[in-house]
This record gives structure tokens, sequence and C-alpha cells, in this order.
């Protein structure tokens, strides 16, 4: 069993200096995890985790670990506090955007292929599982019919 403590590190200090692990850190990974990721994010004021997106294929986690983090969703804008657990489900209706003060954990379920969409950019992010020439982010103004090109 591997073990990773989100409030210490390996000897035991405090976690609470600035710019945790490089600003964010990659949880599942240090777990031996394949099923499912997790992140650490350290965020500034106003500095965010990613665009306002959702994913068709991947539901994700937020929990709070310290901070008051601010999440935006289809419903709108909500401060969170410490401890505070938010799902966004596959799909339109789990959109979401954090953005700091805090340090967040984001967990997800690692599946590929997956499909990211941003609404505010209307882009498109293909997500085949590995990085390489099919992991692409395109405007949807950029798509072109079926045959075109066979």
């Amino acid at each position: 069993m591997k073990r990773f403590n989100l409030l210490r590190d390996e000897a035991g200090n405090a976690r609470d200096r600035p710019g945790y692990g490089g600003r964010w850190e990659r949880v599942g990974e240090r777990l031996g995890s394949s099923l499912i990721g997790g992140t650490v994010y350290e965020l500034p004021v106003g500095e965010r985790t990613f665009p306002y997106h959702y994913h068709h294929g991947v539901e994700e986690w937020l929990l709070v670990l310290d901070g008051s983090p601010v999440v935006r969703t289809p419903d709108g804008e909500r401060e969170l506090r410490r401890g505070d657990v938010v799902c966004f489900r596959a799909g339109p209706a789990g959109a979401h955007a954090a953005r700091g003060p805090g340090r967040v954990l984001i967990l997800s379920a690692n599946r590929a292929p997956s499909i990211s969409v941003y609404p505010d950019s209307d882009k498109i992010g293909t997500r085949p599982g590995t990085s390489g020439d099919d992991w692409l982010n395109l405007p949807r103004k950029a798509a072109v019919d079926y045959w075109e090109g066979e």
C-alpha cells in the first residue's frame, strides 16, 4: 500500500508553504493509481486551475484543503471553504472552473478517450489518453464535413 499525506511531506512537516508542490502536484501517480487521478493545486488569489470546461466521459470531484476558492458552474459562482466537496458530472451540467485563493484536490476518473469542451472560447479538446498528435484543442468552427478530404 502506497501512502501520501496531503497535509504533511515525507518528513512529517506541515505542507503549509506557498507554492505547494510547485503550485500543483499529482497525487494519483504518487500512489500508483491507474483508474483515479488526483492533483493538488495551490491557487493564489484569482489564479485558475483550468479554463471553464466540462468533459464527455469523465467525472471530477473538487475537495477544498485550505482557503476560500471560488468555483464556477452552470448555476453561477460560489465561494467554498475548507472541507467542501463538489462533484462535476460528465457533460454540460458538470461545467466548472475554480480560482483561488486556496489549496484544492481535484480527483477524476482516468478514462480515455475523452472530450473536453470549453464553452467560453467555443473549443473542443480531444484526449486520447496519452500526449501526442491526437491530443488537440480546436475551435468548433474548424469542424469539417464527415466526407471532406475522402
